[in-house]
């Protein structure tokens, strides 16, 4: 009962309440963002599937700590979440700063991305593990794309994915020094399938 009352409160803060990080927002000194209106756009549509990938990121953490029975484990999913809580509140800042909306699929994408990690919990913690290793490796490729497309003037964005990128290769690497299994390669494809459908749905949406 406290795990789904918890994860209950992690669903409601992440959906609804103003996110909050621990670390100040990446920013590159001296350097002044000014944008087109064009440019403006496009940045608030990467940035908003930024978003999105931190809502899931939540969702993934909040279910696999809950799935686990490892109380170590346990404590390594919810020190993520957190971690990961400052990508969301940066992302958030990001796109009021630039005017634009978050998703209107947010509830949507949090009750996948949580489905998805209790059914990598329920596999074992290797394979939680592993689930957690190759999102990070997807979103890690995700990031750097975003850093080719994102305008060269839009030094904030590109501040905030670049400190993301190195945070997630990070999470990646914890992972694997807990025991992380390697997925088979239909799950990794299965996994790449279902970014793109959300990366390309909330560009617009």
């Amino acid at each position: 009962m406290d795990r789904l009352l918890g994860a209950a409160d992690g669903a409601l803060r992440t959906l609804f309440a103003p996110p909050r990080g621990a670390r100040p927002c990446p920013v590159i000194p001296a350097d002044e963002t000014v944008l087109t209106p064009e440019e403006r756009r496009e940045s608030a549509s990467l940035m908003r599937v930024n978003h999105v990938g931190e809502i899931c990121a939540q969702a993934l953490y909040t279910a696999q700590a809950a799935a686990t029975r490892d109380p170590v484990l346990r404590t390594h999913f919810e020190r993520a979440a957190r971690e990961e809580t400052d990508h969301l509140a940066w992302t958030r800042a990001r796109l009021d700063q630039l005017g634009a909306r978050p998703s209107l699929l947010n509830p949507l994408w949090y009750a996948g991305a949580f489905a998805l990690g209790v059914v990598a919990g329920r596999f074992g913690d290797r394979v939680s593990l592993g689930f957690v290793v190759e999102t990070e490796r997807q979103v890690e490729t995700h990031l750097e794309s975003h850093l080719e497309r994102l305008p060269a003037a839009d030094h904030a964005s590109r501040a905030v994915v670049a400190q993301m990128k190195a945070d997630e290769a990070a999470h990646a690497a914890q992972a694997l020094a807990q025991g992380a299994a390697e997925l088979p390669a239909l799950a990794k494809g299965l996994m790449r399938a279902a970014a793109k459908v959300m990366t390309t749905t909330a560009h617009v949406v």
